[in-house]
């Protein structure tokens, strides 16, 4: 289990993704610790970022993470998103020069138009080699970009969410609010 994007906080803070994970999901499941890789949150957003990726650039390296025959990047089997209110996902906002990001799987931000400001996130090329996504959607404040990205609404720029493109399979999970204005 890896995560898209973390924020740079303690695990065991309210704002850690790790935190919600746990108390959700690996608390309750018999998933091998070892099977679980989370980020290194004793280091700065730019060193945790490398961190990660140096991590999985490793597992690449002994087999047990494949890449893409495409891209090169590594491919995961399953990734499963969110989406925000403005239609970010993963730590990639609206208008932030990381949506441009082709080369590095792992990156950080530091300003965070959502707080806590310090985050590390996948990249595109990486969401992007993915073998599934599934996109998860809930909540009447999120019916406008959903709209924009599966309806005819218009942005003057594409959403983050509309970048999504896996070389396999996206599936959008919604619920009846989200999909309220389609």
């Amino acid at each position: 289990m890896f995560w898209v994007d973390e924020r740079v906080v303690p695990k065991d803070h309210p704002d850690s993704n790790y935190l919600l994970a746990f108390d959700g999901f690996l608390s309750k499941v018999p998933i091998p610790p070892g099977n679980v890789h989370a980020i290194n949150d004793a280091l700065s957003a730019e060193a945790a970022a490398d961190d990660y990726e140096t991590h999985i650039k490793h597992l690449v390296h002994n087999g047990i993470i494949s890449t893409s025959e495409t891209t090169g990047f590594p491919k995961f089997d399953l990734m499963l998103l969110g989406m925000g209110p403005d239609g970010h996902v993963a730590s990639l906002f609206p208008g932030h020069p990381l949506l441009a990001e082709k080369s590095k799987w792992v990156t950080f931000i530091k300003e965070s138009p959502k707080p806590p400001p310090e985050r590390i996130t996948f990249t595109f090329p990486v969401i992007n080699s993915s073998a599934n996504v599934a996109l998860v959607v809930a909540g009447a404040g999120k019916a406008h970009p959903v709209h924009v990205a599966l309806g005819n609404g218009q942005e003057p720029e594409p959403l983050p969410v509309q970048m999504v493109a896996p070389e396999g399979q996206l599936a959008w999970f919604l619920d009846k609010d989200a999909a309220s204005k389609l």
